[in-house]
């Protein structure tokens, strides 16, 4: 697929697959990682759907820019890629990052999205110090530094120790992410704030939440939950990356709601 310019010259890589015909589903994943984050899941997927996976700016193969990073820049740029494509309306499944971008999109592009899979996120950071932390030491020290790190956050031990080719093959693609494009999308997980924002979205929503999930504890689901009335809630025992650590309970849990 060429690369989908946006409005302000990024260069946003897409990878479409599945039936020309059948409904739209878009796959958003989480900060540093690319749209591989999705590979167990994709070839179930695009049996039923018109699967469309992204690299969000600074990532993958994805341009970045200099920005400054806003969930609204990150959701102008999906409807970049789908105006593209001339898609109309499409299903969202978003992880982490891509959670808050399906929050955003929700509530500002409505007549777009259909239903709306929030995996794994959050909607608002009282503390912003981390975020700026993370910003500060990748711009020091360089992203990859972070990896060891979010990996203890991303999978629970015993999946690490059980899986390390999994696990060594998700840090090789964290350590990859540029810098301007992982400082953007920082900046653009401490400054959201979706608290009046998510109660205003109509589509039908699930939420899933990882059990053992520290990067957005399943209480953050659990809030977002009560704010969209039309929604229900699913756990998996997992931690954050739980499409990647359990896949046969997160695309069952996809295609009970999707179907």
């Amino acid at each position: 697929m060429p690369l989908i310019p946006t409005d302000d010259g990024c260069l946003i890589h897409a990878e479409v697959e599945g039936l020309a015909d059948a409904p739209v589903l878009m796959l958003s994943n989480s900060l540093g990682t690319d749209l591989h984050m999705w590979d167990q899941q994709a070839p179930e997927l695009s049996r039923h759907f018109r699967l469309v996976r992204y690299d969000r700016r600074g990532h993958g193969k994805s341009s970045a820019s200099k920005t400054r990073g806003s969930m609204e820049r990150l959701g102008r740029d999906v409807l970049a890629v789908v105006d593209a494509l001339k898609i109309d309306r499409f299903n969202w499944c978003g992880l982490s990052m891509g959670g808050m971008v399906g929050q955003w999109l929700a509530a500002n592009a409505p007549e777009r999205v259909q239903k709306l899979v929030l995996s794994n996120t959050h909607y608002y950071y009282p503390d912003k110090s981390p975020w700026d932390e993370r910003i500060r030491i990748a711009s020091e020290q360089g992203v990859a530094t972070l990896a060891p790190v979010q990996i203890q956050r991303w999978f629970t031990q015993q999946f690490i120790s059980a899986h390390p080719e999994v696990v060594d093959g998700v840090a090789r693609m964290f350590a990859s992410t540029g810098l301007d494009g992982y400082v953007a999308c920082c900046e653009a997980g401490r400054d959201m704030d979706f608290r009046s924002v998510s109660p205003r979205i109509k589509a039908q929503t699930l939420i899933i939440v990882g059990s053992e999930d520290k990067a957005t504890p399943p209480s953050a689901g659990e809030d977002i939950h009560r704010m969209i009335k039309n929604s229900s809630i699913v756990t998996i025992d997992a931690a954050h990356l739980s499409n990647v650590e359990k896949p046969q309970a997160y695309i069952k849990a996809l295609l009970d709601f999707l179907l």
